[in-house]
């Protein structure tokens, strides 16, 4: 009924109650006055529910109903809303979904028990949460600029890739490429060298793995200008940062002794 010009709730209940008192026959509302802006739309809405009323328990091509309903309704929703486009084809996405139903109340409770999550609406402007992560290859990252930066896999074998490592003139392309990818932070730059790499294909409580290799273009000069941080299990960080011991072994009487 809120759908009408000038029926707002007061008007709404009134209507209402008129009905209860009539035993809901819906031919009653003919009798009641309704606001005068709602009086142009009165009769087509009587007519309506009318129709709708006598094949109320017969679901013999049910589904007409739904394109009755839409027709009564264009005019209200070219009325009250903008974007008429996106609504329409809602309206008739839903008329189509109704034929695979054979019965008025096997659509109704589909449609009320799964819902769809959402209109079929335009999309809106893309928004970037205050915390988010861009992830871009050297190549792509070619004319960017990020506030930090890290670069993955700093190690012989990605830096210089092992594809490049035959030709002088290719090993210098992947040194201009390391270039352009630390040269990419603002404020903050983290070069991640893994210290080693896990075998594939192996159980998935296995431990095989290699040891990966610095870059050969992180020198000892360029080091010196970053600072250094471990990051792993306790026992690995105290092995790895801890002073040298000066203890020396005699590998080769070692392997004598195995012989």
């Amino acid at each position: 009924m809120k759908l009408l010009p000038g029926m707002g709730p007061s008007n709404a209940t009134r209507c209402f109650e008129h009905l209860a008192v009539a035993d809901h026959l819906f031919s009653s509302l003919r009798e009641f006055r309704p606001p005068a802006a709602a009086a142009g739309e009165w009769d087509g809405f009587c007519s309506l529910l009318e129709d709708l009323s006598g094949t109320a328990f017969d679901d013999r091509g049910w589904q007409t109903q739904l394109t009755q309903v839409r027709r009564w309704y264009q005019p209200h929703l070219e009325r009250l809303y903008d974007g008429l486009d996106t609504r329409e084809a809602d309206l008739e996405q839903l008329e189509q979904i109704s034929g695979r139903y054979p019965t008025r109340e096997r659509f109704l409770t589909e449609l009320t028990l799964n819902p769809p999550s959402a209109a079929g609406d335009l999309a809106g402007d893309p928004l970037l949460d205050e915390d988010y992560l861009i992830l871009s290859t050297v190549h792509s990252a070619k004319g960017q600029e990020w506030e930090s930066v890290f670069v993955l896999n700093v190690a012989d074998g990605n830096f210089p890739s092992e594809f490049a490592t035959g030709k002088p003139e290719m090993i210098e392309e992947e040194r201009r490429l390391l270039y352009v990818a630390m040269t990419r932070a603002k404020q903050s730059l983290s070069l991640v060298v893994p210290l080693r790499y896990h075998v594939t294909q192996q159980r998935r409580d296995g431990d095989k793995h290699v040891y990966g290799a610095r870059s050969r273009f992180m020198s000892d000069q360029l080091l010196a200008t970053m600072d250094k941080e471990f990051q792993g299990r306790p026992e690995s960080k105290s092995s790895r940062l801890g002073s040298r011991s000066d203890r020396r072994i005699d590998v080769n009487a070692r392997m004598r002794e195995m012989w």
